[in-house]
This record gives C-alpha cells, sequence and structure tokens, in this order.
C-alpha cells in the first residue's frame, strides 16, 4: 500500500471515527448519569435522519435549517422518551429498565416501518457536501471534513457544559450519587430530562451526518450502527465522554485499515467491531479510560 493510499484510508477512517464517537458520546451520558443503556438510542439516530430527509423534501428547508429542525424535535422526542418510558421505572429493578428500553427502541422502529415505509430511500446530499476536495495527493467529500469538525465542535461544547456550568455540576453530582444529590436540592428530573435530550441530539446530529456521508435511509439503519457506537463506548469506558470518543475513533480507525489491508474481509467488517469489544473487555474489563464503579442494586 502506497503512502498515498494510506492517506485516503486514514482520512477516511477519521470521518468514520468522528461518527462513531459523536453517537457514542449519547451513549455514555446516558449511561453515566442513570446507569442505564440506552438501547433506542440508535432508533433516535435514525429519526433525527428521517425528519432531515422530510424537513428538505417535504418542506423544501435548506440542509442546515433541515439538521436544526430535526435535532430539535430528536432532542424533545428523547425528553419525552424518558419521561414515559423511563421515569416512571427509575426505582425499579435494572432489569424492568432495560426491559422498558428494548420495548422502546422495538416499538420505534415499527412505527418507522408504518410511518415512513420500509422501502429505503435516498437522502438528498447537497451539493456543497458532496463535492470532492483535493488535500494534496488525498481526495476527500467535504462531507468528510465537515464530520470531524462538527464532532469536535460537539465534543469542546459538551466539555464546556459539563466542566464549567451549574447544569453540568449538578450531572456529575448526580452521577456520582443520585439520592445524595437530591438530598442536596439538585432538580434530579431535570438533569436527567436534559441528558436524555442532549443525547438524542447528538443521535440525531450522527443520523444526518451518516446520512450525508451513505445516503440511504430505512427504518432499521439505526440497529448496527447504534450497536457499533455501543461497543465504542464499551470499549473507551462507559460513563466517560473521553473513553467514547477514543472507542469510536479506535473502531473506526481499525474497521477501515483492515478491510483496507485485508480487502478479503470486507464481508466481515461488522464482525471487527465485536472482536475488538472481546479483546478489550479480556485486557481491561472497564474499557480503556473507564474506572470501576459500583452498582447499587
Amino acid at each position: 500500500m502506497t503512502f498515498t493510499l494510506f492517506l485516503q484510508h486514514l482520512a477516511n477512517a477519521l470521518s468514520l471515527g468522528s461518527l462513531y464517537a459523536l453517537i457514542a458520546i449519547g451513549y455514555t451520558m446516558v449511561y453515566g448519569i442513570l446507569r442505564l443503556i440506552n438501547f433506542a438510542h440508535g432508533d433516535v439516530f435514525m429519526l433525527g435522519a428521517y425528519l432531515a430527509f422530510y424537513g428538505i423534501t417535504m418542506f423544501s428547508l435548506p440542509w442546515w435549517g433541515a439538521l436544526v429542525l430535526a435535532v430539535v424535535v430528536t432532542a424533545v422526542f428523547g425528553v419525552g422518551l424518558e419521561r414515559v418510558a423511563y421515569r416512571p421505572l427509575r426505582d425499579s429493578p435494572k432489569i424492568s429498565v432495560m426491559i422498558s428500553a428494548i420495548g422502546a427502541s422495538f416499538l420505534i422502529e415499527n412505527l418507522g416501518i408504518v410511518i415512513f415505509g420500509g422501502r429505503p430511500k435516498g437522502f438528498p446530499v447537497p451539493e456543497v457536501l458532496s463535492r470532492v476536495i483535493r488535500l494534496g495527493a488525498v481526495s476527500v467529500q467535504a462531507v468528510s471534513l465537515l464530520i470531524p469538525a462538527f464532532a469536535a465542535l460537539i465534543l469542546a461544547v459538551l466539555l464546556w457544559v459539563v466542566n464549567r456550568t451549574k447544569t453540568g455540576m449538578a450531572m456529575r453530582a448526580v452521577s456520582t450519587d443520585l439520592d445524595a444529590a437530591r438530598l442536596m436540592g439538585v432538580d434530579v428530573n431535570k438533569v436527567i430530562a436534559f441528558t436524555f435530550g442532549a443525547g438524542s441530539l447528538l443521535a440525531a446530529l450522527g443520523g444526518i451526518m451518516w446520512s450525508f456521508k451513505y445516503p440511504n435511509l430505512s427504518p432499521l439503519m439505526g440497529v448496527m450502527p447504534g450497536l457499533k457506537c455501543f461497543i465504542a463506548a464499551v470499549i473507551g469506558g462507559i460513563g466517560n465522554i473521553m473513553g467514547a470518543v477514543l472507542g469510536g475513533f479506535l473502531l473506526g480507525f481499525i474497521e477501515l485499515m483492515t478491510i483496507a489491508f485485508l480487502p478479503d474481509l470486507t464481508g466481515y467488517r461488522d464482525a471487527f467491531a465485536f472482536v475488538l469489544l472481546i479483546v478489550v473487555l479480556l485486557v481491561k474489563p472497564t474499557g480503556l479510560l473507564g474506572k470501576r464503579q459500583s452498582e447499587k442494586v
């Protein structure tokens, strides 16, 4: 493999890793607050993509207007999902909440099939994002440059919110001990609703960016990306924002580079994520940046 070809694959891996990181952050935020795996996260990813699609095709919005509308509506949907499916079970056994999350996932998927139709749709990628940009000997689509820039901006804003604001302080307090935070006057419901809204917003952004890069919509489009991003969050250390970013980039890099060096394994592309997960957990069960946490029964 020539150095130029390596750089080409590296650019693609950076773009894919940014997508994985963006979506994995949503998983890790919710888990960090509630110790809950939001299995509907991948379906919220799908919902954001469809909302942007209809914003462009049905309401003739510019792509950036459809993006803003989709992420806002999806964030509100995420808050509503937490209120309906998770909050009533907050004091129930963990298995009950997990079953509710799985049920919410299947419900959204099947509603998507009924409402949007089972036939795949082509996402209208704007010309400004589909054009090819040459960086020396490397050629990349404009969207492949936009995705890492978006991911970096979102990460910077999120770290600022978590580390520099009162809301972030409340999030960290709830993450450490929910009952103690409630006794100290923290509005736990508001903090959790904000976390779900932010996580859903990130999922919608990830879904829209994914559709710009891979413009094929279907109601089940979020299943495999959602699963991979969950794996990325676990690999990095679920509950740790920087761990989710690290896991996303590591997964994207290994996935694309393995295909580049061993093209005969292209059909096993999705299996690489599970192999990497097993290897990392055998070496470091808490993930690369994760810390051992005690679970409350």
